[in-house]
């Protein structure tokens, strides 16, 4: 059994499963990682950042991948033997339509559409044979709603929302299940340097830019928790969600509410 130094409990029966996160060297892949290997699975952590990854992979007792997901056969040295899979990576890049680098598009669908295809698609006959598995996408409310000159990334989440339904519905035969996990803003090293972008291009501080740019949607004020995300992460891939499938779950401070 995996365990975190400190935390002997295998709270959501997941001793002896494996799971695959992406994105795991850092914000909510790492809360994710952390989350998994405290109810006892066995993590491989996926990152195309060496440093970050090896450091989650000591504090999980999980196994580092560094892999760009970004490249033409992301899954080819991962395992296959995965009874849940996390697509978390992601990017941003922030520009009108009509001035927006088309292969930054590109590079945006490759990593947050693309990749979870061809993970998903390397670890379904995995969990057909064992007749279970948890396939979670971390999507975002703009998989559900759009934002002005974020064409690539609402286009890539949209279109990870469509996947993840249509996994649901191949996979639940089977005993998959496949589910988005929907963020508002979380405090995140890609939201963070949201944060300080957006505070150069006001003039404004930090706090401001909270409150007055990125939060002006949430009811809640306040950035969402990693650990907040991996919770919901987490429930989705224990005992008790076998009939939740096809759904996303938005954690947006009542964004999507309005």
């Amino acid at each position: 059994m995996t365990s975190v130094p400190g935390h002997s409990d295998d709270l959501f029966g997941l001793s002896g499963r494996t799971a695959l996160v992406t994105g795991a060297g850092s914000g909510i892949g790492r809360a994710c990682a952390v989350a998994l290997a405290r109810a006892g699975a066995k993590v491989h952590l996926v990152d195309r950042d060496r440093d970050s990854v090896t450091g989650v992979a000591r504090e999980t007792g999980g196994t580092e991948h560094v892999v760009d997901l970004a490249g033409p056969d992301p899954a080819a040295d991962l395992p296959a033997e995965v009874d849940v899979l996390v697509n978390n990576a992601g990017l941003q890049h922030v520009a009108p339509v009509h001035e927006f680098p088309p292969d930054r598009f590109e590079l945006l669908q490759k990593v947050m559409v693309t990749a979870p295809f061809l993970l998903a698609r390397h670890v379904l006959p995995h969990m057909y044979q064992r007749g279970w598995g948890r396939v979670v996408n971390l999507s975002s409310v703009h998989g559900v709603r759009a934002s002005a000159f974020k064409s690539a990334y609402v286009a890539a989440k949209h279109g990870l929302e469509g996947l993840s339904k249509v996994i649901a519905l191949e996979g639940a035969p089977h005993g998959v299940t496949s589910n988005c996990v929907s963020p508002g803003y979380v405090r995140t090293p890609l939201v963070e340097n949201q944060v300080a972008d957006q505070a150069r291009a006001h003039g404004i501080e930090p706090d401001r830019v909270l409150s007055e740019v990125l939060l002006t949607r949430h009811a809640i004020k306040q950035l969402v928790e990693p650990d907040e995300v991996a919770a919901v992460v987490l429930w989705l891939c224990g005992p008790h969600s076998g009939h939740v499938t096809g759904s996303s779950f938005t954690i947006d401070g009542g964004w999507t509410a309005q």
